[in-house]
């Protein structure tokens, strides 16, 4: 069966706000949920960019059965792969085991605030393999020094360990992070519903592990209104992986996507209330071997009608499937 999750998209919602979605997400019955990692937002639109972190801590605390993962963080320029360990390991005792760490190799809109330059994909997905052979040797527990190629280590240790550590899910697009997936991760993450992607990680090792999707829709009673914002605050999305990963400020995205129209959007995104329009958008996810798809819904301000919407008719449906 198909899990369905709801996204803490922290471009869009302030930290309170954020919260209280997701305690609504768990009451309407989501199977999961998931939040970005971000320092900028993706467009000014949006205008949000609070530490996922505190997020984190805050809801492990709120809610009490929904599952919560990053989606996706970057343990390699913001964050020291130590640090990040220790924020994980934290939020897994926190949770009471709720707790999955989805990493990632970064978009310079988020990671160019420390200075550390923006070296090119391979070098990235480098540095994540490093990163990660770290964070899965200190969840072991006991002392960790290495002096690797990116990341010195000196004597660090995690003094609280949970007895089961989280289990850790690699963001792919390609071949290469496919092959990094299958060395490290307990689930795979992709944005795209590609066979390829899912027969690669199988084929690199990660053959039975869940395979996480991500799809964004715009739920409003008013289809054209739903249509304006998702073209307002979702226009961006459209630049495909490549771009996206490499421009480094929202003004950057703004212009990448000034001839973008709201109906090129909408042929993307599922805008409306039709909810056999998000299934047919899910089910390429079902169809590529995907078994978790997380929903982001566009707009801050209006999460709680989608909820509601969700729990009554869309959520159902996708049950189906």
């Amino acid at each position: 069966m198909m899990h369905i999750g709801y996204t803490m998209m922290t471009e869009q919602a302030g930290p309170r706000e954020l919260v209280g979605h997701v305690v609504e997400a768990e009451r309407a019955g989501f199977d999961f949920s998931v939040i970005s990692d971000h320092s900028f937002p993706w467009l000014e639109e949006q205008g949000h960019a609070p530490y996922a972190w505190s997020v984190l801590g805050a809801a492990a605390q709120a809610t009490s059965r929904i599952p919560l993962m990053t989606y996706v963080t970057c343990p390699t320029f913001r964050y020291h792969p130590a640090v990040i360990a220790q924020k994980a390991a934290t939020l897994q005792l926190l949770s009471e085991g709720r707790f999955r760490l989805g990493l990632g190799s970064g978009e310079n809109l988020n990671e160019h605030v420390v200075g550390a330059g923006w070296p090119s994909a391979r070098v990235r997905l480098a540095m994540l393999d490093e990163a990660a052979e770290i964070i899965r040797a200190l969840f072991a527990g006991g002392y960790v020094t290495r002096h690797g190629r990116y990341f010195p280590v000196e004597n660090a240790r995690l003094w609280d360990v949970p007895d089961t550590p989280p289990p850790v899910g690699v963001a792919v697009s390609g071949p290469r992070s496919c092959a990094l997936a299958g060395r490290h991760a307990d689930l795979l993450i992709a944005t795209e519903p590609r066979r390829e992607l899912v027969q690669a990680f199988e084929a690199q090792g990660g053959a039975g592990k869940p395979r996480m999707g991500q799809l964004p829709v715009c739920h409003d009673t008013d289809r054209e209104v739903a249509e304006a914002r998702a073209h307002a605050q979702f226009r961006w999305a459209l630049g495909g992986w490549r771009v996206n990963s490499e421009l480094p400020l929202p003004a950057s995205f703004d212009q990448a996507s000034q001839h973008t129209r709201p109906e090129d959007v909408a042929k993307s995104i599922p805008c409306g209330d039709d909810v056999g329009a998000v299934v047919d958008a899910v089910r390429p996810f079902v169809e590529a071997g995907f078994t978790d798809v997380a929903l982001v819904q566009i707009g801050g301000d209006s999460q709680l009608p989608f909820l509601r919407w969700a729990e009554t008719r869309l959520l159902p449906a996708l049950r189906d499937l």
